[in-house]
């Protein structure tokens, strides 16, 4: 089997539009979570999230395109086109083997909402003012805008990608499950790199009032609303963005001299066929123990868990237990941290920005921290990591998990071991 390494980050979120930007808030514990800017929202019960601030979709896509395109489709060709120029897939012309490479390379995006936000648009111009569904036409891009696809497919159109092209939705866990699939895509034999990760664009009226609904929201209104683990948590912060990594062959990395973020050794995709929204420890736990079996690991060699870490009451309690079950008494000794402290949840885009910054711990040596966290509970009491911590870390891994018990387990492996 081929091994498979990680040679380009893109990222667009809360805490920065960059991967240099996002992991320097990252690292210094900085919060992106602020009062919803997205629309008006004083007469609802929930009040912040993680929106992307200072982000130009020019940049990157040409005016028609902007106009055609829902937001999560600008996120994820912003983060394509970063990830494809850190790993040197977009050079000088007269670079013909990494011009090729990027001609033949794959992609592989999860959303979990894709393009909701044009949704709400449109059926409210098409329903409100008293306006017979008759009597008002609807963009002709709604549809194409939209379905989940279209940010794989439009990112393969900007990038002149011509390989492997699939669009994932698996509720949270999509972004982990898009990196997953694209390891066993390349493990199995495929030739060049593949461009894979998460994308969503999810803050509007009907994802918030749908969640919040639901009571999966916290009722909180500042920056503390996101407070994994902690034991006055009711919920977690809905956020946006994207994060898109490069994966490919190690040998072909090798060859075209590209720089090596890490490893990935193991993936574990489970189903808990247990409930629609609620989790299962049993059912995390198995694919917290396939993903490490599969890198040829025992728990003894894991330094680090990127938790999924919601900060709803349930979820973070499952998690705590699915680690128990999964590494046993060793559980207590690997630190665990929760990225969407800092980010709130950016649902299939989490899981991919969380992945990225376990590559970037175990290249720095240092754990970011898990904001918010002032009361402990009691039934979540691993080593959860509150202040920046410097450390060796070989072996770690980053969950996520998803409605209808979907759970994806990734296993990252040191540049250099």
């Amino acid at each position: 089997m081929k091994r498979v390494v990680v040679t380009g980050i893109g990222v667009v979120s809360p805490i920065g539009n960059s991967l240099r930007e996002a992991w320097g808030a990252a690292k210094s514990g900085i919060s992106g979570i602020m009062p919803i800017q997205k629309f008006d929202a004083t007469c609802m019960q929930w009040g912040v999230s993680g929106e992307v601030k200072g982000f130009y979709a020019e940049t990157y896509l040409a005016h028609r395109e902007i106009r055609r395109l829902d937001l999560f489709v600008h996120y994820a060709v912003a983060a394509a086109v970063m990830a494809a120029e850190d790993a040197g897939l977009t050079g000088k012309p007269q670079e013909v083997s990494n011009t090729r490479a990027l001609a033949s390379a794959g992609v592989i995006i999860g959303s979990s909402r894709g393009g909701i936000g044009t949704v709400e648009k449109e059926m409210h111009k098409l329903y409100s003012s008293g306006n017979a569904p008759h009597g008002v036409r609807t963009s002709a891009y709604l549809m194409p805008s939209t379905t989940i696809s279209m940010a794989a497919s439009y990112v393969a159109q900007k990038l002149g990608i011509r390989g492997y092209c699939l669009g994932i939705s698996n509720a949270c866990a999509s972004g982990t499950n898009a990196i997953g699939e694209a390891f066993r895509l390349i493990q199995s034999g495929y030739r060049y790199p593949v461009l894979c990760g998460g994308t969503e664009a999810p803050v509007c009226r009907t994802c918030v009032a749908g969640y919040g609904s639901s009571g999966a929201l916290s009722s909180v209104r500042n920056a503390a609303a996101s407070r994994p683990f902690d034991r006055t948590r009711d919920g977690f912060v809905l956020a946006e963005g994207s994060c898109i990594l490069v994966l490919e062959d190690l040998h072909h990395a090798v060859k075209r001299g590209a720089r090596i973020y890490g490893e990935v050794t193991g993936y574990g995709n489970t189903t808990d066929a247990f409930h629609q929204t609620m989790p299962s420890s049993e059912g995390e736990a198995r694919a917290i123990t396939m993903a490490i079996r599969q890198a040829k690991l025992q728990p003894s060699d894991i330094h680090l868990i990127n938790a999924h870490g919601t900060s709803t009451p349930l979820g973070d309690k499952t998690e705590t237990e699915a680690i128990k079950l999964s590494l046993g008494r060793l559980a207590y000794r690997v630190p665990v941290t929760s990225v969407k402290s800092l980010t709130g949840h950016m649902l299939a885009a989490s899981g991919a920005l969380e992945a990225a910054f376990t590559l970037m711990s175990m290249n720095e040596g240092i754990i970011t921290p898990t904001i918010n966290l002032q009361e402990r509970d009691p039934e979540c009491d691993l080593d959860y990591v509150t202040e920046p911590r410097k450390t060796g870390i070989v072996h770690a891994i980053s969950h996520s998990f998803g409605f209808g018990g979907l759970n994806a387990v990734l296993v990252f492996r040191q540049r250099d071991s």
